[in-house]
């Protein structure tokens, strides 16, 4: 059983070797404020940023605030969001949320995590992506890259993304908790896949429990 002080050195030597070799972006989701990025990270859910992208270049033109979202009758919020699947759940989430940024917030995102998650279609995933790209706010995003690389490199023993997100925030200082999840982000992307991990290619395979098996 390794230790915890174990493990922070070895969370922190990855950080050192993947932080050099990936993007300092901390989304490849496109938006100018904090509420295209919520309404982005809501459609994103089983999709691709690329395609996500795709459809909110269009969306964002016609569709600027909170309230523009609730008039849009549904069946043609569908159809402007159906190339991200599972269309018919995130319309409803979307206008949903939009009612409660109106209704609690004034139509204005809300700042901490507590906020965050009541409102519709929100969880620890999304309010975490939000939180840390638009407002800076320390926090760690658990996507199933995130999960998988977590459990290959022997971060965490759990499977739950809640309890993930927890074990990762004990191995490194706050302020660096966003950018390591965005580093497994874009190394699960790149090279440690869910199918083929290509560990020939894998800068920090010395540092992954696997290397040994």
């Amino acid at each position: 059983m390794e230790s915890l002080t174990k493990k922070r050195l070895r969370a922190k030597r990855i950080f050192e070797i993947l932080d050099p070799l990936y993007t300092k972006e901390k989304t490849a989701l496109k938006y100018k404020n904090a509420f295209q990025l919520l309404i982005a990270t809501i459609l994103s859910a089983q999709c691709t940023d690329e395609r996500v992208n795709q459809v909110t270049k269009s969306l964002f033109k016609k569709y600027k605030k909170p309230e523009d979202y609730v008039k849009i009758p549904i069946a043609k919020l569908q159809e402007e969001i159906r190339p991200t699947g599972f269309f018919v759940n995130k319309a409803k989430s979307i206008q949903s949320c939009c009612r409660e940024l109106i209704d609690r917030y004034g139509g204005k995102v809300p700042t901490t995590m507590e906020e965050m998650v009541k409102l519709p279609g929100v969880g620890r995933k999304t309010a975490n992506v939000v939180l840390g790209a638009a407002f800076d706010v320390p926090g760690v995003v658990v996507d199933t890259h995130v999960k998988r690389l977590a459990l290959r490199l022997g971060l965490t023993d759990n499977h739950d993304p809640e309890k993930i997100e927890k074990d990762i925030q004990q191995l490194l200082p706050k302020e660096q908790w966003r950018r390591f999840s965005d580093l497994l982000i874009y190394h699960g992307r790149e090279i440690c896949k869910a199918r083929k991990p290509q560990h020939d290619r894998c800068p920090i395979f010395d540092l992954c429990p696997s290397n040994s098996l």
